[in-house]
């Protein structure tokens, strides 16, 4: 589903990604953790075709980019620590915005399900701005899932929430753990991620240098690695 090739990024003379290689599978869980500056914000931008590469290559749900990405959007849903809404719209009116947008059939009915599904029914009509931080990162949630992408896009989903926010947050996001969904999220919080994942990847300094399976691996031992391979 998600495939890049000897991805690199450049800043100037900053290199925030160095040939990195990563293979997603359809319906795969992914997270992606590391120290502060280790490029995860500037890989998702990458996946999400909002920046390109310097070198390399990227495919998205069989598009290349840059050449597809007009294709690959339609497959992709993106949620980052900002919600993204626009504040003086209602709820719904931030809904039906976004999905005129991607010519959603039934739009009436894909709204109602999505603000049912992210409990924020009551709220419909009232404006995005007078929503707590999150209930604003839910709305954001029903946005993403607005198309009914096959991608979801989750870069740092969990910051500026507090605990009740974060564990109603958490407890939405595995309801979206189907296997239907592929789902790539970075995150800070390492225990949290990894409890999330079905895979969870280590990046450090651009690369990717440590991957592990849930199944494979305890949380103890991933901890461990994270540790040793960050520093």
């Amino acid at each position: 589903m998600i495939t890049a090739k000897s991805l690199s990024k450049q800043f100037g003379p900053l290199w925030a990604l160095r040939s990195i290689d990563l293979d997603i599978r359809p319906g795969e869980f992914t997270t992606i953790v590391g120290p502060n500056g280790a490029g995860k914000t500037t890989l998702l931008r990458i996946l999400a075709t909002l920046s390109r590469p310097t070198s390399g290559q990227v495919s998205i749900a069989g598009h290349l980019l840059p050449r597809g990405a007009d294709d690959a959007r339609r497959h992709i849903g993106l949620l980052s620590h900002l919600p993204l809404l626009y504040g003086d719209l209602t709820a719904e009116e931030n809904l039906r915005f976004f999905g005129q947008m991607y010519d959603v059939p039934n739009l009436k009915a894909r709204i109602d399900d999505l603000l049912e599904q992210v409990d924020l029914s009551e709220r419909r009509h009232d404006r995005a701005r007078t929503f707590s931080r999150g209930m604003q990162q839910r709305l954001a949630i029903a946005r993403a899932l607005m198309h009914n992408p096959s991608i979801l896009l989750l870069d740092e989903p969990f910051t500026g929430l507090d605990p009740h926010a974060s564990d109603r947050l958490e407890e939405l996001l595995r309801g979206l753990n189907d296997g239907q969904r592929t789902v790539v999220m970075t995150i800070h919080d390492l225990d949290r991620g990894w409890a999330m994942c079905q895979r969870a990847l280590v990046l450090a300094r651009g690369k990717i240098v440590y991957d592990a399976r849930t199944a494979d691996v305890d949380v103890a031992t991933f901890r461990s690695e994270f540790r040793r391979v960050t520093q």
